[in-house]
């Protein structure tokens, strides 16, 4: 039943992740385009909820989507069982979940 559940997971954060992710890249090629600077770009995300809300959205997302994609990677490729399985994505998602706010922070918060 948890396979099932974290398979299910795994997919609702590909929906999430696949339009924040187009966003991010038009974001990124206007701010090339547009020649913008890194302080022109940070003072246009730099308290800016809407920024925090898409970024910090993206974090969760990946965070979780990465770490089950990881745990089905080392169970198939070195066969490790289920309470090591869990440790190891809890493990990596609050890691992933921990870097990634700790940059949206950076570049939002004032």
């Amino acid at each position: 039943m948890l396979g099932v559940r974290l398979y299910m997971l795994q997919r609702l954060t590909a929906l999430i992740m696949a339009p924040l992710t187009l966003g991010h890249i038009a974001v990124m090629i206007y701010a090339v385009e547009g020649g913008l600077s890194t302080a022109e770009i940070l003072s246009r995300t730099q308290g800016s909820i809407w920024w925090l809300l898409f970024y910090g959205s993206f974090v969760v997302a990946v965070s979780l989507h990465a770490a089950i994609g990881l745990r089905v990677i080392v169970h198939e490729t070195l066969g490790l069982k289920r309470p090591a399985l869990n440790i190891l994505t809890l493990v990596v998602s609050l890691l992933l979940l921990f870097m990634g706010a700790r940059a949206v922070l950076a570049v939002t918060l004032t």
